[in-house]
C-alpha cells in the first residue's frame, strides 16, 4: 500500500491509565509509509506527558496550552498538524490489522468521500457493537442519534449483519478518518459542543457542503467508551441535550428549522417527566439547564447558520430517517436498526 500522508491523532486528557493499555496497539498496526501516530495533550494533570516521553518516544507529542474539551482541543492540535488524512482516535480504542488501508484507499479512490467510519466493537464484549458509532450513525426526524448496531441502551451482537459497505449520516468521534481540507473548509469541530455530537455536527456541514460519510466495515476497532464521562453523568446530559437542540438549529433545511424544534420541544419535555418520575433530579436540572443555554444561543446559533451558507446548501440527505426512533422503540418495540 502507497499510502499518503496521514496523521493518527489521539487527543488525550489524564489519560495515564489508558495510554499504556491502548496505545501499543495503534503504533504495531499503524508501522506504514507516511503514517504518523500523533497524541495531542489537553493540559493533563496527571503524569501522561512523563509516561508518553518514557514509554512512548517514538510517538509524536503536542502540548496544549489549556484544556480546551474534546471539539476545541482537536481544532487547536489539527492546526498544527499538516496531513492528507487526519485519524481522529480516542485514547482508549484498540485498532486491528490493517484498519488504515480500507478507510484510505476509499477516500483515495472517491474525491466525494469526506470521511470514513470503521466497524466499532466494544472493547470489554467484543462480539457487540459499542455504543459511540457501532456500524455506522444515522439521525431520525427530531434529531435523535441513532446507529446501525445500536439504537438507544440496545446494543447488538455483530453476526456480519452490517457488513456493508455504506453511506451514513454521521461517523463517530471515536475514530474518524477524514479529508484534512474538507476538515478545515467546514470549519472543524464547532467549539461551542465541547464534547458530545461535535462530530455529527461536522458530518452535517460536510454533507450539506455536497461531500459523503461513509461505513467501512473493513476496518475494525474496540472501544472501551465512557473514558471521558459516563453515559448517565448529569453533564453529559446536559451536554447531550442542548448540543442536539444546536445541532438542529445550525444544520437544519428553513422549512423543517421549526416544526422539528417545536416538537423536539415536546419530546424533551417526556424527557424531562420521565427523569422526574425516576427521581432524577440531576437530570432534570440538566434538561432545564440545557434548554435554558439553548434559548439564550439562538443569536450566536443564527450567525452561525448564517456564515456557513456561504459554503453549503441546507438540504435533506437520503441517510436522514424520516421515522420517529422513539415512536418505533417504545411504541412498536423495535430495538434494531433493521426492523425500522
Amino acid at each position: 500500500m502507497n499510502t499518503p500522508n496521514v496523521a493518527i491523532v489521539i487527543l488525550n486528557w489524564n489519560g495515564e491509565k489508558l495510554l499504556p493499555e491502548f496505545l501499543p496497539s495503534v503504533i504495531e498496526h499503524s508501522q506504514l509509509p507516511g503514517v504518523e501516530v500523533i497524541v495531542a495533550d489537553n493540559c493533563s494533570d496527571d503524569h501522561s506527558i512523563d509516561l508518553l516521553q518514557r514509554q512512548f518516544p517514538e510517538v509524536r507529542l503536542l502540548q496544549l496550552d489549556r484544556n480546551y474539551g474534546f471539539a476545541e482541543g482537536y481544532n487547536q492540535a489539527l492546526r498544527q498538524i499538516d496531513a492528507d488524512y487526519y485519524v481522529l482516535l480516542n485514547s482508549d480504542v484498540e485498532v486491528t490489522p490493517n484498519w488504515i488501508e480500507p478507510a484510505i484507499s476509499l477516500m483515495d479512490q472517491d474525491k466525494t468521500i469526506a470521511a470514513v467510519q470503521p466497524k466499532i466493537l466494544s472493547y470489554h464484549r467484543k462480539t457487540h457493537f459499542e455504543y459511540a458509532g457501532a456500524a455506522g450513525g444515522f439521525i431520525d426526524r427530531f434529531g435523535y442519534p441513532l446507529c446501525r448496531g445500536r439504537v438507544f441502551d440496545v446494543l447488538e451482537e455483530d453476526k456480519g449483519q452490517y457488513n456493508d459497505r455504506v453511506d451514513i449520516f454521521w461517523g463517530s468521534g471515536a475514530c474518524l478518518f477524514i479529508r484534512a481540507g474538507l476538515f478545515h473548509k467546514a470549519g472543524g469541530f464547532d467549539a461551542g459542543f465541547w464534547a458530545h455530537m461535535e462530530e455529527i455536527d461536522l458530518c452535517w456541514r460536510l454533507k450539506n457542503m455536497g461531500f459523503r460519510i461513509i461505513y467501512s466495515p473493513d476496518s475494525v476497532v474496540y472501544h472501551l467508551g465512557g473514558g471521558s464521562l459516563p453515559y448517565d453523568n448529569p453533564r453529559k446530559l446536559y451536554l447531550n441535550f442542548r448540543n442536539n437542540l444546536w445541532l438542529l438549529y445550525k444544520n437544519l433545511p428553513a422549512r423543517e428549522l421549526f416544526p422539528v424544534l417545536f416538537l423536539r420541544m415536546v419530546l424533551d419535555a417526556v424527557a424531562a417527566f420521565k427523569l422526574l418520575a425516576e427521581g432524577n433530579l440531576n437530570g432534570i436540572r440538566s434538561v432545564l439547564k440545557a434548554h435554558y443555554h439553548f434559548y439564550r444561543s439562538l443569536r450566536e446559533m443564527h450567525g452561525k447558520r448564517k456564515q456557513f451558507s456561504t459554503i453549503g446548501k441546507f438540504g435533506h440527505h437520503p441517510e436522514m430517517l424520516r421515522k420517529s426512533v422513539v415512536f418505533q422503540y417504545y411504541i412498536r418495540k423495535r430495538r434494531t436498526f433493521s426492523e425500522f
